[in-house]
């Protein structure tokens, strides 16, 4: 009995060193990957704006005089996903601003490491003040659009319109849901968390798979898909800010306008 014992006891061990060790190797080599300065590997085509606690990084094309459009992405993209649309909407005679929204992207990210709902339409809004738009209309991807629907209601006269395109808004989890207490100790260790999104989110090795997964036609993710959503992945401390992110999408208490179903009652803008 004391022998089985003993093997059991073995058998623990290794099998919490074994993930503890692939966590380490993986965040190691992540750390390693992530050694590019934003200002030095940002793209010619955009420029850093400040917005609130932030400096964006924005791209830009159609006349600067015309009716605005932003284009918002999704989590682990960045605006020059875009691209096609911004081309189409600028040859239509629109202004087109595709930034990107921290912690993703070339943006600088904030000090605070704040990615609250309310944070995020703060800084949409400080862009357009920096940019001298008195209101656009507003296309939002994945989770961004929670950002907008907080914009569109503490500020409604900063949106002319509404384009949500396959908005994950939380509607489903409403605030205050307990992620349970395995999801709650795996966020609250950094390291742990660092370790986690270092072999999904920010792995080169997966990007390809992941997208995969995310993506009603998987056939239309060629080899340059892959390539232009792995730039930013080197820019120093990504997995740490993405890291951050998820702890605060997946554990923060505040109850956002977009997770609460009545407040859209009260949406005034064209949606």
């Amino acid at each position: 009995m004391r022998q089985l014992v003993s093997w059991l006891a073995v058998l623990l061990v290794v099998m919490l060193l074994v993930p503890a060790f692939a966590l380490t190797t993986l965040r190691t080599m992540s750390l390693l990957h992530e050694t590019v300065s934003r200002t030095d590997q940002a793209p010619q085509s955009g420029q850093f704006e400040a917005a609130g606690d932030v400096q964006l990084f924005v791209q830009q094309a159609g006349p600067p005089d015309r009716a605005a459009v932003v284009l918002l992405h999704g989590p682990g993209t960045w605006s020059e996903l875009w691209r096609p649309t911004i081309n189409a909407l600028a040859q239509a005679g629109y202004r087109v601003i595709a930034p990107d929204l921290s912690p993703f992207g070339y943006s600088f990210r904030p000090p605070s490491a704040g990615y609250s709902t309310a944070a995020q339409a703060r800084r949409l809004l400080a862009l357009l003040d920096a940019l001298a738009v008195p209101q656009a209309i507003w296309v939002a991807h994945s989770t961004s659009a929670r950002a907008v629907i907080e914009l569109a209601l503490q500020a409604p006269g900063r949106a002319q319109a509404l384009v949500l395109v396959n908005a994950d808004l939380g509607l489903q989890d409403p605030p205050g849901t307990d992620p349970g207490l395995p999801v709650r100790l795996l966020l609250g260790a950094g390291p742990v968390l660092n370790g986690v999104v270092a072999c999904t989110i920010t792995s080169p090795w997966l990007t390809a798979e992941l997208l995969s997964r995310m993506t009603a036609r998987p056939q239309t993710l060629g080899p340059s898909i892959v390539e232009l959503l792995q730039r930013p992945q080197r820019l120093t401390s990504t997995t740490e800010a993405i890291g951050h992110w998820v702890q605060h999408r997946l554990l923060s208490p505040e109850a956002p306008a977009s997770r609460q179903p009545l407040r859209y009652m009260e949406l005034p803008t064209p949606t």
